[in-house]
C-alpha cells in the first residue's frame, strides 16, 4: 500500500491511538526500525498539519517513535535488559528477529554469535524492564522462535507453545509474525492478539519489477507447491493468479534422524505438465536449501523454462554456495526473500536474489493497531494484486515487449 493508496476507508490516523507509540528494535533489527520510524514520522507529519486537534496527545509530536533499549552482558555471557526512557502508558511495539546470527556478544574472553534462544532470553529481558507499566506490550516476530517445533509427535518438547504462553503470562497483547510454519500454533493462546500475515502481493510486486516479460496465464505460467505443508499459500497464489497448481510429495526416511529431522528420499510430483512453462514456487523458509534444489532439479527435469523462488525468510544455514551453483547453471531464475530476517551482505548481492522489502508494510501494521483498527484491508490483498497485474499487463503493451 503506498501512501497514495491510503483513503478516508483505510486509513489507520483518522482515529485517536490507544496510547504513545514506542518502537523497540532489538538488536539485529535496528535497520528495519528505522525503517518503520520513518515511514511513520512522514505519514504523522502530513496528517498533523490537516488536523492538529485529533492528534494532541502526549509523545505524538516527538522526533522519533524509536525508544533507546539494551542488552548489556558480563563476561559469563548473562545480560539485563535496559530501556533508557520511560515507558509509562506507552502503546510499544517490540521488534525482534531471532534469526539476526550476524550479532555476536562477549562471553569467558570469546565472541559468540547470538542464537535464537539468545534473542529471545533479550526479549524478555526487555518486556521485563518495562515493568509492566506500558499500556500495551506487542510483540513483532516476523520469524516466530521455534516454528518449526510447533506439535508433539513422540516424546518432546512443545517450544513455540511454550514462548508463546510466557509471552502472555509476561502482559503482552498482540503477538505479530509472518508466514508461520503452521499458524495453528495460535491456538496455545486464544485470549490475546496473534496475527499471522502473508507477503504475497510483495513478493508478487518484486517479481513484476524484477522480470518484465512474465505471462501470467494457465497456458505460460504454473504454481507449484515444493511439499504438502506449503499447499495452502500456493493454493492461494494460484487462486488469485488464476493458474494451474501441482506439487511435490516429500517421501521421508522415518527409521533416522539427521540433524534434526528425518532425511528426504525422493520428490514425487503431483500434477499437469510443466514443460515449456515458467514456474513459481513459493514456501516459508530456507534452511541449507537442499530441499529446494531437489525441487528444481525435478522441475527441469519435466522440462520447465525458468523457475522463480518466493520464501519469507532466507536463512541458508549452510551458506549459499550450492545455489550460487544452481543458479550459474541455469536451475534456478530468481530467488526472493524478504528482509525481516537477518540477510548476509553474500546473498544480498548475488545476482539471482530479489529483495523483498517489507517496511513499509509493516509500518501500516504498526500505524493500523496502534489507531486500533481493522487490518482486514492489510491481510487480504486480492484486489491490489489484480490491480497490479492490470499495471503490469499494461506496462507490457506499453513498452512493446518481446514475449517468449
Amino acid at each position: 500500500m503506498s501512501e497514495q493508496d491510503i483513503t478516508l476507508d483505510n486509513d489507520p490516523f483518522l482515529t485517536t491511538p490507544i496510547g504513545p507509540l514506542g518502537i523497540i528494535a532489538m538488536q539485529g533489527c535496528e535497520e528495519m526500525g528505522r525503517a518503520l520510524n520513518n515511514y511513520l514520522i512522514r505519514w504523522r507529519d502530513k496528517k498533523e498539519n490537516s488536523d492538529l486537534e485529533l492528534f494532541t496527545f502526549p509523545g505524538y509530536e516527538r522526533d522519533t517513535f524509536l525508544v533507546e533499549a539494551i542488552c548489556p552482558r558480563f563476561g559469563t555471557g548473562e545480560a539485563k535488559g535496559l530501556i533508557r526512557q520511560s515507558v509509562r502508558g506507552y502503546d510499544l511495539y517490540i521488534l525482534c528477529d531471532v534469526g539476526a546470527h550476524n550479532i555476536t556478544f562477549p562471553m569467558y574472553g570469546q565472541r559468540v554469535p547470538m542464537s535464537p534462544d539468545d534473542h529471545y532470553q533479550d526479549l524478555k529481558r526487555i518486556i521485563s524492564a518495562a515493568g509492566g507499566k506500558c499500556k500495551r506490550i506487542n510483540v513483532i516476530m516476523p520469524l516466530l522462535y521455534e516454528a518449526r517445533q510447533h506439535r508433539r509427535t513422540s516424546r518432546e518438547s512443545l517450544d513455540c507453545a511454550l514462548m508463546l504462553h510466557e509471552l502472555q503470562n509476561m502482559g503482552v497483547a498482540n503477538i505479530i509474525t509472518f508466514d508461520a510454519h503452521d499458524p495453528r500454533v495460535q491456538n496455545a493462546v486464544p485470549l490475546i492478539g496473534f496475527e499471522n500475515i502473508m507477503p504475497p502481493y510483495q513478493m508478487l510486486k518484486a517479481l513484476c519489477r524484477t522480470e518484465r516479460d512474465l505471462l501470467i496465464d494457465r497456458e505460460h505460467m504454473m504454481i507449484i507447491s515444493p511439499d504438502e505443508g506449503a499447499i495452502g499459500r500456493n493454493m492461494y497464489y494460484a487462486s488469485v493468479l488464476g493458474l494451474d497448481m501441482g506439487m511435490f510429495y516429500k517421501r521421508r526416511d522415518y527409521t533416522r534422524v539427521v540433524q534434526g529431522r528425518n532425511p528426504i528420499i525422493a520428490h514425487e510430483y503431483l500434477g499437469e505438465s510443466v514443460e515449456g512453462k515458467d514456474v513459481f514456487v513459493a514456501d516459508d523458509m530456507i534452511s541449507t536449501g537442499e530441499s529446494i534444489l531437489d525441487v528444481a532439479r525435478e522441475l527441469k527435469m519435466r522440462k520447465a523454462r525458468r523457475i522463480y523462488v518466493a520464501e519469507t525468510f532466507a536463512s541458508f544455514t549452510n551458506g549459499i554456495d550450492a545455489f550460487n551453483k544452481a543458479c550459474h547453471d541455469g536451475l534456478i531464475t530468481k530467488l526472493l526473500a524478504t528482509n525481516m530476517t537477518y540477510l548476509t551482505p553474500e546473498l544480498r548481492s548475488s545476482p539471482w536474489f530479489t529483495l523483498v522489502d517489507m517496511s513499509k508494510y509493516m509500518a501500516l501494521i504498526v500505524a493500523t493497531l496502534n489507531h486500533d483498527r481493522s487490518l482486514n484491508r492489510l491481510l487480504s490483498p486480492v484486489q491490489k494484486i489484480q490491480d497490479l497485474l492490470a499495471r503490469y499487463r499494461a506496462d507490457q503493451v506499453a513498452q512493446n515487449i518481446r514475449m517468449f
